[in-house]
């Protein structure tokens, strides 16, 4: 079941990953992406806008850089999304115009030369409507292996109302859709197998996907004595 941001889970992982290694190395615990202040999602406020059918990741907040890159080798073991709470006629608007129920899943990509990003890896899809209005977070069935310096993306197959409006244009971020298509939010473009390459060539500032994820660093090995 999914659980809120502050969750037990976390501490337990921690613990867990803290007794798979000699007492003397640490397991860190990483929220990657959560950058404050925290911003709300739009929904069910006008605009009420959503992330639809694709793949994106925070590229920056403010001065930060680099929002959805992994620090450390590690395991991503969950994630959470700000959802807003879009009215029934919203949500039948969404449904109806973007292939279905509202849902979402994480995905690892390897970013490459010229805006290009490979799928790695992706957590389970989770339907989003029974979440509406709140901030749930998704423990993995499995725990994804990453590496520093891939990224965490967001991956919205039909649509989800987990994008913060009307910020500074200095926090914006990118979307697995090619030169041209930046304004055609209804072409399915979302990164859904393993290995598929990507551009991620549309950038829209102003706005951030309200999503993070939970990354268990590798124990740094203590020096030898």
């Amino acid at each position: 079941m999914p659980r809120s941001p502050r969750s037990p889970l976390i501490a337990l992982l921690a613990t867990a990953g803290a007794l798979a290694v000699p007492a003397t190395a640490a397991a860190e615990v990483i929220e990657v992406g959560a950058v404050p202040p925290p911003a709300p999602a739009s929904c069910p406020s006008r605009p009420c806008l959503a992330v639809s059918r694709t793949t994106g990741y925070q590229a920056k907040v403010g001065a930060t850089r680099g929002v959805m890159t992994i620090p450390k080798t590690g395991r991503i073991v969950a994630w959470t999304i700000g959802l807003g709470n879009p009215g029934a006629q919203q949500t039948t608007f969404f449904n109806q115009r973007l292939g279905g129920e509202s849902q979402a899943q994480i995905t690892i990509i390897d970013p490459r030369r010229k805006l290009r990003s490979r799928v790695v890896a992706q957590g389970e899809p989770q339907k989003l409507r029974p979440y509406f209005g709140s901030t749930p977070q998704f423990p993995l069935t499995t725990s994804i292996r990453v590496r520093k310096g891939w990224v965490v993306a967001l991956t919205v197959p039909t649509w989800a109302p987990a994008l913060a409006v009307g910020l500074g244009a200095d926090t914006s971020w990118r979307a697995s859709r090619g030169r041209g298509k930046c304004d055609d939010t209804s072409l399915q473009t979302a990164q859904m197998a393993a290995n598929q390459l990507a551009q991620y060539f549309c950038l829209y500032r102003t706005a951030r996907l309200t999503y993070t994820a939970t990354l268990i660093a590798d124990p740094v090995k203590p020096p030898a004595q």
